[in-house]
């Protein structure tokens, strides 16, 4: 959650007041020890420092045990030492975080809240009765497990308070909390055998438990990475199958959408759409901080910005930070964006877009992200492809290749599919309108069959501007429309009717006549004839509905002059 100036202020500020007076304060209430082992203490914080600096990695998460190194340098030199050794030892933790301007006020932060936690377990060990320096062996793990408890269940509770303070909603225990106790197991016996062989060996003990700590953490990172890599290349190729079983092209790109930004946790998603024809670039689909959202940027911008490269090579580019990248046409990306990886799209050997990931973390994209990105991409544009082929061969088997309209065998199927809805209670009433155009084979024979074709496609686009979500359209045959009207009564539907046939007689349809010489255009008039049927008034069959809508059309209309609306 980005926070005020003023907040961001009021915490620096009360980091440079609080933390003097406060080490202060230990200092004159536990003061260090005269007889300081210097090079013992040395040795301690570069084992702090190193502890910091590899932590254990289990499911993602990182864990810092410096509680074995802070109960060391507690039991051998004190509260105060260890306040300050503590305070040295999460510069690479504070490091690690990769902090943007904005959240920089978390090094103070974090800075109070690790203090609170070694004094509180500092504290409460000698209010309890723990002496510093002791080599009492019972004395020590009573004591010691006394000062581990307190720093686990500090650590959480401050954990839990900066949540509530800062606005980030922390869940009361999780699976990490877990971790954090089962780490605090291993961390007492080690801290201890570190403080003893310190006791007897002096320096030699940080090399002695320093080299087998590293080797185990390092080890441990490997495998934590190995595991990490099999999972998402494993949800990358489920994701991969889920992509090819997608029939539509909006679906496919709906699930891409949603599911990349999961796996790899990025700040920023934008879908650059390149036309083919003109080579012209849009943002198709944008995803910006945890929802998709509407991008406006011409093609300008997007030319000249950091996907230059990728438009005149169509290879990748990666970028690790906000100065490798920052150009004047790329504030169309978040303003605190930092790591960018750009993707091109490509099928048949020609890019048809680019991909742009982004994330406010420097250093984000790691290199078999990348791999599992392009792989990912691949499966994309094959899986587009083929989504767009299946629709386009069902769009040529549902829809007239004339009018766009439905065609006879979609709209046979949907009326039985509807009759079924009706009898079912779904839709209350089901009206169905049948028009066929008055004189036309006139017009065929008069201007020609393109003349009779520019007036086909005049009727549908009137039709599918007048009826719009209301019903639905279809060719039905020749000069012939139909219109399913789902919970419109017969007299709704007769009221439709007579609407559509006064706007066909009053608008004029310009033709381009192939009989008629030195004429390319030509404006003509013509009219309808329409019947009407609804069911379960007229009928609870879909074919008979059909039949009374075509009986009403012709003995209604046609054979009583034409031009007019009849119901069954």
């Amino acid at each position: 959650m980005k926070k005020s100036f003023a907040f961001q202020m009021m915490i620096f500020i009360t980091w440079i007041v609080f933390m003097p007076i406060s080490i202060y304060t230990v200092y004159r209430a536990f003061p260090p020890p005269t007889d300081i082992d210097w090079s013992l203490l040395i040795g301690f914080t570069v084992l702090g420092l190193l502890t910091s600096t590899y932590p254990i990695v289990i499911n993602g998460t990182p864990f810092f045990l410096l509680q074995w190194v802070s109960l060391a340098v507690f039991l051998k030199f004190g509260l105060y030492i260890e306040v300050i050794v503590f305070q040295i030892s999460i510069i690479p933790f504070l490091y690690r975080l990769k902090l943007t301007r904005q959240s920089l006020y978390r090094i103070p932060w974090n800075s109070i809240m690790f203090f609170l936690i070694s004094f509180f377990s500092g504290y409460i060990y000698l209010k309890f009765g723990g002496n510093i320096h002791s080599l009492d062996h019972l004395h020590i793990i009573e004591y010691g497990l006394l000062y581990t408890v307190v720093n686990i269940i500090a650590n959480q509770v401050f954990l839990q308070l900066s949540g509530l303070l800062l606005g980030n909603k922390l869940q009361l225990f999780t699976i990490d909390d877990a971790w954090d106790y089962v780490i605090g197991c291993f961390a007492l016996p080690m801290g201890l055998s570190l403080y003893l062989l310190g006791e007897y060996a002096g320096v030699i003990s940080i090399v002695l438990l320093g080299i087998p700590f590293y080797m185990m953490t390092q080890l441990l990172q490997l495998y934590s990475i190995s595991s990490k890599i099999n999972k998402e290349l494993s949800d990358a190729a489920h994701f991969g199958h889920q992509l090819a079983d997608q029939l539509e092209s909006e679906e496919t790109l709906d699930l891409f959408m949603e599911r990349i930004p999961k796996m790899v946790e990025i700040d920023g998603l934008y879908m650059i759409d390149r036309r083919k024809q003109t080579g012209s670039l849009s943002v198709l689909r944008a995803y910006e901080n945890g929802q998709e959202i509407l991008k406006n940027v011409t093609h300008k911008e997007l030319s000249e910005s950091l996907l230059k490269h990728t438009l005149l090579t169509e290879e990748k580019v990666i970028f690790s930070k906000r100065s490798e990248w920052l150009l004047p046409s790329s504030n169309y990306l978040l303003p605190d964006s930092q790591s960018v990886l750009v993707l091109p799209l490509s099928r048949n050997q020609y890019m048809e877009g680019v991909l742009l990931l982004t994330s406010k973390k420097k250093n984000f994209f790691k290199e078999y992200q990348v791999k599992m990105l392009e792989l990912i991409c691949s499966y994309f544009a094959v899986s587009l492809e083929k989504a767009r082929y299946v629709e386009k061969t069902r769009h040529s088997s549902e829809r007239c290749g004339l009018t766009g309209l439905y065609n006879y065998r979609y709209f046979d199927e949907y009326l039985t599919k509807m009759m079924q809805d009706l009898k079912s209670r779904n839709i209350s009433n089901l009206s169905l309108i049948m028009l066929d155009i008055d004189y036309f084979k006139r017009i065929n024979d008069s201007y020609g069959h393109q003349s009779g074709n520019d007036i086909l496609c005049g009727i549908a686009d009137t039709l599918r501007r007048e009826i719009g979500g209301q019903g639905t359209l279809a060719r039905y045959g020749g000069e012939e429309f139909v219109i399913l009207l789902p919970n419109y009564s017969k007299d709704a539907a007769l009221n439709i009717a007579e609407h559509l046939r006064q706007t066909i007689e009053a608008q004029p349809f310009e033709i381009s006549p192939d009989l008629m010489e030195n004429v390319n255009h030509l404006v003509v008039r013509v009219t309808a004839s329409i019947g009407v049927s609804s069911a379960f008034e007229d009928t609870d069959e879909g074919t008979t509905l059909l039949r009374n809508a075509d009986h009403a059309m012709y003995i209604g209309a046609k054979q009583q002059g034409r031009n007019r609306v009849a119901g069954f």
